[in-house]
């Protein structure tokens, strides 16, 4: 495991350059891996919203000291495509949480181009994202996160379990939580991790 963090983190990017290709698959009219229309569509819309959220986020003095008080050196790595919509939820909140601390370095890779690394953080079996994958000075896993908050999870399970299916209205919302919640599911179990010593594994 700790060969495969060494070789993800090696080719991973900065939030900053994964924006960057962001605004260049919008702007070519494509997205990453098989360009399909749902995706290139995703990618576009996935593009506002987290530009959205980049301009919007304020995190409470309480949040920022929080982050802030993190001693212990982190790499938070996340695995995400610029068409998942869950994603273009919750990057812009790590981003902001990261920002907050000098410990915290945020990385990305791309999932269809690391499926190894993929395969090693399952969500039930399915490669789900996004996954934070948080990991030490020394590059050993302390715990993982993703794709979503417990919160918004149990929209999806409870869903699931009374229509069987995924369809557009699940997805609906979900937005709509998501536009409700602004983010704060995902900052306080973000909290959870730092105030934790070791942090505890979220499926």
């Amino acid at each position: 495991m700790k060969e495969l963090i060494q070789q993800s983190l090696a080719k991973a990017i900065s939030y900053e350059e994964y924006n960057l290709l962001f605004k260049k698959l919008v702007a070519e009219g494509t997205s990453t891996g098989e360009s399909t229309k749902e995706k290139i569509d995703f990618t576009k819309l996935n593009y506002s919203r987290s530009k959205r959220l980049d301009k919007t986020i304020k995190l409470s003095e309480e949040q920022i000291i929080s982050f802030q008080n993190l001693d212990i050196k982190q790499t938070w790595l996340v695995i995400t495509e610029p068409w998942c919509g869950d994603a273009a939820q919750s990057l812009p909140y790590l981003n902001k949480i990261a920002a907050c601390s000098n410990n915290i370095d945020l990385k990305i890779v791309l999932r269809d181009e690391n499926p190894e690394l993929m395969d090693s953080f399952l969500t039930n079996g399915s490669r789900s994202i996004p996954k934070l994958i948080i990991i030490d000075e020394n590059q050993e896993v302390i715990t993982h996160w993703g794709p979503r908050s417990k919160a918004a999870t149990k929209i999806v399970v409870d869903y699931i379990k009374e229509h069987d299916r995924v369809d557009d209205q699940l997805k609906t919302n979900l937005q709509l939580w998501y536009n409700q919640n602004k983010g704060e599911a995902i900052i306080a179990e973000m909290q959870d991790f730092v105030l934790s010593e070791k942090g505890s594994e979220v499926i």
